[in-house]
């Protein structure tokens, strides 16, 4: 279960495994991972992989979920079940020659074909510990569709991935308390036939 810091988690868990990965390219200086939100020029050596959030969005497939109970010894009570989020990541190489920023692409591509389904130790922040787990799919774009996102963030379009990390559960603040039943009175009435 993932409290507000829940999509910083997921994005810390990303950068992570990708920092992990690109290590294993063998290199003096091995590329790394970052978050970033391109606003500014990327700063390298070393080769970079930006990992940038460019949209939340909540996944249609997990609405109307029952409530959350709550289990004892807590106290009873009842909340909203989580919000079920799809973060929408854009992976860009930076700096480098072609052929490594090709290698990066590259490793990024096997390291979430290889281990697609992110959980247990592999989580960090609130979600550690947590029976949760996190599917990361390369999203397929169009060239049109790629150059709005990148026209969007006011960048030149770059040669970059474009994945999608589901269900990421965000928990609801609100809990209220369940009363148990007391006491229930039965009308027997009169039956006509």
């Amino acid at each position: 279960m993932g409290d507000f810091g829940v999509i910083a988690d997921v994005s810390t868990v990303i950068v992570d495994s990708l920092t992990r990965a690109l290590r294993e390219l063998g290199q003096d200086d091995p590329p790394i991972a970052e978050l970033n939100d391109l606003s500014e020029t990327v700063q390298t050596p070393p080769p970079k992989l930006t990992v940038f959030l460019y949209e939340i969005a909540e996944d249609p497939t997990s609405r109307n979920r029952p409530p959350v109970r709550s289990r004892p010894p807590d106290p009873p009570t009842t909340s909203k079940p989580p919000m079920a989020l799809l973060l929408r990541y854009l992976i860009t190489p930076w700096g480098g020659d072609q052929l490594t920023q090709h290698r990066m692409l590259g490793r990024a591509l096997q390291t979430f074909y290889d281990d697609a389904i992110l959980d247990g130790v592999q989580l960090s922040g609130s979600l550690a510990a947590s029976a949760d787990s996190l599917h990361v799919t390369l999203t397929p774009l169009t060239l049109d569709q790629k150059s709005w996102v990148w026209y969007a963030i006011q960048k030149p379009y770059r040669l970059s991935l474009n994945y999608e990390v589901r269900v990421v559960d965000l928990d609801s603040a609100l809990a209220v308390p369940v009363r148990p039943v007391r006491g229930r009175i039965i009308d027997g009435g009169t039956m006509t036939p």
